[in-house]
């Protein structure tokens, strides 16, 4: 199981949980199975295209997936990820 941490924006879709669990192989995987169990978080997540939208990042024990291998970064079980809405402002 991977655990994956929902920030407080997208906690209505979550039923108020801060933390899910989701059984994924990759970020792409993980994103559908969410959706599958929290209807609407992938709309949240990704833009038409499926590509994750611009303000979203996301960390797989703490390194950032751009750094890695995007959505297609692979997932195994005890890993942690989190989703993180960037802060914009000035």
């Amino acid at each position: 199981m991977i655990k994956v941490r929902i920030p407080t924006p997208l906690r209505p879709l979550t039923k108020g949980q801060g933390e899910v669990e989701a059984q994924a192989k990759s970020i792409a995987d993980m994103i559908e199975t969410l959706n599958g169990s929290y209807p609407g978080i992938k709309d949240r997540l990704c833009d038409e295209t499926g590509e994750l939208r611009r303000f979203v990042n996301m960390y797989v024990n703490e390194e950032d997936i751009r750094f890695l291998k995007g959505k297609e970064t692979s997932l195994k079980d005890g890993d942690e990820v989190s989703i993180v809405p960037a802060i914009a402002g000035g």
